[in-house]
């Protein structure tokens, strides 16, 4: 099976994959109307060039053909949700990382400043609210304007080496047909992609201030069993870090979690330790 895409039917492929990627049935008439979409009017593909690409994705095992109707198989939903992931970026894995490593550090950072420092409860929750808006906004404002433009980025090299490739296709009509598939396909990602962000965006935000606001929320609330309640604020942290942070890594890199555990404990730890010498409190 090539991942390559070279000629017509590879587009149509790609094209297939994304719109059938949940495993839903769909007739092939539709499926062709979906694809002429793409073209919003510029070129239409004909049903013998659907019928060719639907032969090789049999082939290959990608989809079950059964008279006028098509799904993709398991293997064929996987191929998909990897265009998926690849196109449109649809993963969050970068987002939820960073929204867990920097709400753990801005948690652990306003407790161990409320301790040191042995701010009152009204200070340190101005402080918290602060701290914790500042962080969550910052990287809302940072993915959403960052990643649209490294994505908007790959999404341009990606679709000049398609481009590139399918231009060395000798039969004209196929090869004009192909880059217009392709152009319009990119710009409805283009869409996806704003939208991908945005949803990113929220994501990290999101997760960055839950991540530090539950062990804060820990700490303040049970003020009046101190030092009870920084040992349990932190044990809130060790969770989030260990249970979720430490898991999530380990089986997105597929790495053995004890080698991501010290990994990401030094990071963390470090970075406490340089913001806490930076305020002065260290």
């Amino acid at each position: 099976m090539s991942f390559e895409v070279q000629d017509l039917p590879d587009v149509i492929r790609v094209i297939i994959l994304l719109n059938l990627r949940k495993g839903t049935k769909i007739k092939k008439a539709l499926l062709k109307k979906k694809i002429d979409k793409v073209c919003e009017g510029y070129t239409s593909i004909e049903m013998s060039e659907l019928e060719e690409s639907l032969s090789e994705m049999t082939s290959e095992n990608l989809i079950s053909d059964s008279k006028d109707t098509v799904q993709l198989t398991t293997r064929g939903i996987r191929l998909g949700k990897e265009w998926q992931s690849l196109l449109l970026k649809k993963e969050p894995i970068m987002e939820i990382v960073a929204g867990l490593v920097d709400g753990s550090i801005t948690g652990l950072v306003v407790i161990l400043s409320s301790v040191i420092a042995e701010l009152s409860t009204s200070v340190a929750i101005f402080a918290a609210l602060l701290t914790l808006s500042a962080v969550a906004i910052t990287n809302f404002s940072s993915f959403l304007l960052g990643g649209i433009t490294e994505d908007m980025a790959d999404i341009m090299t990606l679709q000049n080496l398609m481009s590139y490739s399918l231009s060395d296709n000798p039969d004209k009509k196929e090869r004009d047909k192909s880059l217009i598939l392709i152009k319009e396909l990119f710009v409805l990602l283009d869409k996806e992609i704003h939208k991908s962000n945005l949803y990113a965006s929220i994501l990290v935000g999101t997760t960055t201030f839950g991540a530090g606001s539950l062990p804060i929320v820990t700490y303040l609330t049970l003020t009046h069993l101190y030092p009870f309640n920084v040992i349990l604020a932190l044990s809130v942290v060790a969770i989030i870090v260990g249970l979720f942070l430490v898991r999530y890594r380990s089986r997105k890199t597929r790495v053995n979690w004890k080698m991501t555990f010290i990994e990401t404990l030094a990071i963390i730890s470090i970075a406490t330790i340089a913001s806490l010498i930076l305020g002065g409190l260290v």
